[in-house]
């Protein structure tokens, strides 16, 4: 009996901790700010689980301004437990344009960075990976998992182009727009780069990603929830 209580127990807290606190179907929308606080664009994220389980994940931005187009899209699919499959990147930057795919391949334990077109004239790497790696905009959605657990996200290698180490550190809680927010800040190390970044996500049950504050050559900028 007392074997019993505990199986039932463990499969509990299982079940809590890879419980899903985002809803198949969301739909968040939010406004880029200069480091002056003036509005520069648009971006919405999107998740959508199909009927086999499997999540598909959208962020798009676009931030252009007078003579300088800035649209970016990004789209993952991973795993119902959230270990990435495939990441495609489209960026247009000014004149400069980037379109590029990561496929993982948990079994051969390996990603694969494929500039596209793929073919000849593409560029193609190979990143080593364990048995669930996860892409930045799949590891956002990690992030919500985790903190609806009541845990803080572990450190982690996130995929995005090239592999990045990030850690956080717990900031304390804050209004949002009028929402209590835990704020993490973290740090993100890449093979040329380190810095530091900030994330809220609202205390109730679904764990909304609030904002980001990002530094960029420019400045700080930042993404906010929309009203």
């Amino acid at each position: 009996m007392r074997n019993s209580l505990l199986l039932i127990l463990l499969a509990a807290l299982s079940a809590a901790a890879q419980s899903t606190p985002f809803p198949n179907g969301e739909t968040v929308s939010y406004t880029a700010n200069w480091p002056s606080g003036l509005a520069l664009g648009e971006g919405q994220i999107i998740a959508r689980q199909t009927p086999s389980g499997v999540w598909n994940f959208e962020f798009t931005l676009d931030a252009s301004i007078p003579g300088f187009a800035v649209k970016d899209q990004f789209r993952s699919q991973a795993t119902a437990n959230l270990c990435s499959d495939v990441l495609e990147k489209r960026l247009q930057h000014g004149k400069r344009k980037a379109e590029e795919e990561i496929e993982f391949d948990r079994g051969e334990g390996k990603a694969t960075r494929f500039t596209l077109p793929k073919g000849p004239k593409g560029g193609e790497t190979t990143i080593p990976i364990g048995s669930c790696a996860r892409d930045a905009l799949t590891f956002l959605f990690q992030i919500r998992r985790d903190l609806a657990a009541g845990r803080m996200p572990a450190p982690a290698t996130v995929l995005f182009g090239a592999p990045y180490q990030v850690k956080f550190d717990y900031g304390g809680t804050q209004k949002i727009q009028g929402q209590d927010a835990d704020r993490l800040v973290g740090t993100l190390k890449g093979p040329a780069s380190e810095a530091k970044f900030e994330l809220w996500f609202a205390r109730g049950p679904l764990r909304t990603f609030l904002q980001a504050r990002v530094p960029l050559a420019m400045g700080t900028f930042s993404l906010e929830i929309a009203h």
